[in-house]
């Protein structure tokens, strides 16, 4: 696999076999999975509670164990964070993923199993990385230094004794001795929780290292770029980092933010991979450098169930298996896993553009969308729209969200409001929302339908923000990290009005 042996090139080796076994086929190491999870969760107050000692098959699971989302499952987190143990997952559990959540909660408190640490965080990683290597057999991965921007530990009342961070700091202090070997930042800079000290630290360490690999949110990363730059006073990142190859990006979409780090890159070999990795398991990532895409990963310790949108609402939804789902249909994303959740409702929308073997796309959340009358807008839609409206203008975005706005004119019923904050404004900001109108129409035929003449919805509205009004919601909300991320759509006015007062302040 690679031209140099070493510990870690067979680690890869035989992660790339394994995974290959299961994609050739997945039913079976989902049915093992399956099989793991239902006996393991036998000796959970959860597995009690819901008669686990009767689920003899999938359908006996659907009918003992309902769809779950945080609120349903908060008292037993609420256990083990003060210190009660077999309670989703038959083992200790004492790290915790935190974030802010879209339920009622302030937060949510993710748990964390060694067993998933081990066997889906990782093991996923592995076989990114094999992937990888196997169409890049001269890579210099393991002759530099790959940089993670990742959350930090946070500071919590709830938990005494509990180790509760973002996930990206946990995976970090976890990581085996052979890879902390070759990544940077130190783990006491990498995990500092006051963010505009951490990056400015992170800058003056990288900025002198031989950094191969970057990865994290691509908003963050471009901040991280544009300061290192600044500081070392080169025109390019290849100009800093010569032998810098790829990017492993995930938490929003790449669309909007391309451009911008090839230029920033200077170099046209850069490589891009997306990864599907959140606090609740690692699900996902791109295998091909040449599809955009992501595989599956089906042998990670996570049972995959999905709900199509429509059914989602009902008062009992019906879920189907990985071997029912369909092409370019938008499902809801349903986790069972080797953490102890039990038929997760995750929040994400996935959509399969490959049966054999399975491959998603990512298109949006399911809190995450807008639907003022009818027009079902998702992220996708959203992200590669803005991307074809800024190629067309010659723009640049940094960030972005919408919401949508009732009462917007004597014959609309609504429309869509979008507040864009630019790293390179559009020279007509009216040629560019009709660029967006457009492409938004070309994607989404619901969308172009309720535009029918303006009857319906109305043309898009668009604000150009002030700088830092994004950063600014962000400190305000304490949700500074490499693991926040923008709202990008919301069927409310919640963040948007908010976000509108802040960009009046100054």
């Amino acid at each position: 696999m690679l031209k140099k042996c070493s510990l870690a090139s067979l680690i890869f080796a035989y992660r790339y076999r394994a995974l290959q076994a299961s994609i050739a086929n997945p039913t079976l190491a989902q049915n093992r999975i399956f099989r793991y999870l239902i006996r393991k969760g036998r000796h959970t107050l959860f597995g009690r509670d819901h008669n686990f000692a009767h689920i003899k098959s999938y359908n006996d699971y659907c009918r003992l164990v309902p769809l779950s989302r945080y609120e349903d499952i908060k008292p037993y987190i609420e256990r083990l964070l003060h210190g009660e143990n077999y309670i989703l997952w038959p083992e200790k559990i004492k790290y915790f993923s935190k974030s802010s959540g879209t339920t009622s909660s302030k937060s949510k408190y993710i748990p964390v199993s060694n067993s998933a640490l081990n066997d889906c965080h990782y093991r996923g990683g592995r076989s990114l990385l094999a992937c990888y290597f196997t169409q890049n057999l001269n890579s210099n991965l393991l002759r530099g230094q790959n940089f993670a921007l990742g959350g930090s530990r946070q500071k919590d009342e709830i938990g005494e004794g509990k180790y509760i961070a973002d996930v990206s700091a946990i995976l970090m202090k976890k990581l085996p001795w052979w890879a902390q070997l070759r990544r940077s930042p130190r783990f006491s800079i990498a995990s500092m929780s006051e963010w505009e000290e951490k990056l400015l630290r992170i800058t003056e360490v990288i900025a002198f290292q031989n950094i191969v690999s970057l990865s994290g949110v691509p908003s963050w990363n471009l901040a991280l770029a544009k300061k290192i730059l600044e500081l070392t006073g080169k025109k390019n990142l290849r100009e800093v980092w010569p032998k810098l190859e790829l990017f492993m990006h995930g938490g929003t979409s790449m669309a909007p933010y391309k451009e911008q780090f090839k230029a920033l890159v200077g170099a046209d070999d850069m490589h891009y991979l997306e990864v599907y990795n959140a606090s609740e398991g690692y699900f996902a990532f791109q295998d091909k450098l040449e599809r955009q895409d992501m595989l599956l990963f089906v042998d990670g310790g996570i049972f995959y169930e999905f709900v199509p949108l429509e059914e989602l609402s009902k008062a009992n939804p019906h879920a189907l298996t990985l071997n029912e789902v369909e092409l370019d249909k938008n499902y809801a994303l349903v986790i069972s896993t080797n953490a102890g959740l039990w038929r997760y409702v995750i929040g994400d929308t996935v959509k399969f553009t490959s049966l054999k073997p399975y491959r998603i796309i990512i298109t949006g959340r399911t809190k995450s969308f807008i639907n003022a009358c009818g027009e079902e807008l998702v992220v996708e839609n959203a992200d590669e729209a803005v991307k074809e409206a800024c190629r067309q203008s010659e723009a640049n975005v940094k960030e972005y969200t919408a919401a949508p706005l009732f009462g917007a004119g004597k014959e609309a019923v609504a429309c869509h409001q979008w507040l864009f904050e630019f790293e390179q404004a559009p020279a007509d900001i009216n040629e560019f929302g009709l660029a967006l109108d457009r492409e938004l129409r070309c994607r989404n035929s619901d969308y172009e339908a309720k535009r029918h003449k303006d009857m319906n919805l109305g043309p898009p509205r668009l604000i150009v923000a002030r700088e830092n009004v994004f950063y600014d919601w962000l400190k305000q909300n304490k949700r500074l990290g490499g693991q926040s991320k923008i709202p990008r759509l919301a069927n409310d006015r919640q963040i948007m009005d908010v976000l509108l007062s802040l960009n009046e302040e100054r």
